[in-house]
């Protein structure tokens, strides 16, 4: 998760519990000793508190920052665009996490997008299994020096015991559903 998202999330919850108590912003502002105009754009997750001024503002609203920062409501299972984290390289491939947060769960379902004649780097042998989809153009698979091509509407499935990485060997960018366990993205 970004850290722009983190703030989005940090105002929200600002936001609930200073409602929750029955508190204008200007109130909040007064007791915090801050401006109103502050509040509203800490709110609005445009602009990130100090963290003495985070846990003042925790104290103000009458919580610890423990249970500020405790998980709240039903376990998420749907997650959108909003939620997705992207990371593109200097050739222009990206890697797209789905899923927040998969690092601590058994499986990482990523989706990676291959520019091109570009390769994503080569991954170690692991304990673990690896899984892909391609979703659009072709990719050349390589577990050690053993090549299989493999395009749009296929899936691969292989232990991680073996260094193993992807290509496009196309004139066109691949797509690719990729799932690891455990998470190695």
């Amino acid at each position: 998760m970004d850290a722009e998202r983190v703030m989005e999330q940090v105002g929200t919850k600002l936001r609930d519990l200073r409602k929750q108590n029955g508190l204008t912003q200007q109130e909040l502002a007064d007791r915090a000793e801050l401006t109103k105009g502050f509040i509203s754009q800490l709110e609005q997750g445009q602009v990130t508190p100090s963290l003495v001024t985070l846990l003042d503002l925790i104290e103000c609203l009458g919580t610890t920052p423990s249970d500020f920062f405790k998980p709240t409501g039903a376990e998420k299972v749907v997650f959108g665009e909003r939620d997705y984290f992207e990371k593109i390289d200097e050739t222009g491939n990206s890697t797209v996490w789905v899923v927040p947060s998969a690092q601590s769960n058994q499986m990482e379902p990523v989706v990676v997008t291959i520019q091109p004649h570009t390769a994503l780097p080569t991954d170690d042998p692991h304990n673990g299994e690896e899984f892909g989809y391609v979703l659009s153009g072709r990719i050349a698979l390589y577990r050690q020096e053993t090549r299989s091509d493999v395009k749009a509407g296929e899936s691969f499935y292989f232990e991680a015991d073996k260094p193993h990485r992807i290509e496009n060997p196309g004139s066109r960018p691949a797509k690719v559903l990729w799932v690891s366990t455990p998470p190695s993205f």
